[in-house]
């Protein structure tokens, strides 16, 4: 179960209207794979909202970095904001139907399975690297409510993600870790893993803070 920010509100707007913040917007429908389907908003200013079905009813808002953003907006501006094809032509496997979408009051949106192109296979990245960080979120809040012997399982697979640097945003971790230290009903080991997992995430943000 995902919890329900209420700073997401303003992704069920479904255009911008005039002077509103401009959105990257990226989609994924790949039926039998988990989830079948993604949906990623992201905004200048690093606001996310994650869906895993067009009327998800309970998104998860994330902050990005603002230097994360920038990178993945310059990576848009370089394919001329999705106003040409992707699509690589090759004959490759069916990977999902992917579509990336710049929103800044006249949308523009381009589909593809598999594209060659280094600049969208590197904003593809960033942007499969958020979907499974909220998998792993979405896995851990899971665990923690529902099943504690899962906890340990759950903790293993995201700094599995950090040490592949497959993980984006890990400040929102923070409230479940800190839940999992303080309640001595979670097994000794995730306890302590989860501590120390806080910890680094803490000083990472330390010098971001300073700055």
């Amino acid at each position: 179960m995902k919890t329900l920010c209420i700073v997401a509100l303003f992704a069920f707007l479904p255009a911008l209207s005039p002077g509103a913040e401009t959105r990257l917007i990226f989609t994924k429908s790949f039926p039998g794979s988990v989830p079948p389907y993604v949906e990623i908003s992201l905004e200048k200013n690093g606001n996310v909202v994650y869906k895993e079905a067009p009327d998800d009813n309970n998104p998860i808002a994330i902050q990005l970095k603002k230097a994360d953003a920038d990178a993945m907006f310059a990576l848009a501006d370089k394919l001329d904001h999705f106003s040409r094809p992707l699509e690589s032509g090759l004959k490759v496997a069916f990977m999902g139907k992917k579509k990336f979408r710049y929103d800044d009051g006249s949308p523009r949106e381009v589909e593809f399975n598999y594209s060659a192109d280094p600049d969208a296979q590197t904003l593809l990245d960033w942007f499969e690297r958020i979907a499974e960080t909220e998998r792993g979120f979405i896995e851990l809040e899971r665990s923690v409510k529902y099943d504690k012997l899962g906890v340990q399982n759950a903790l293993l697979l995201i700094e599995t993600a950090r040490d592949q640097k497959r993980l984006v945003a890990p400040q929102q971790f923070l409230p479940l870790l800190d839940r999992v230290v303080k309640n001595e009903s979670y097994m000794h080991m995730a306890r302590e893993r989860a501590s120390v997992f806080a910890t680094e995430i803490r000083a990472l943000a330390e010098p971001a803070a300073a700055q």
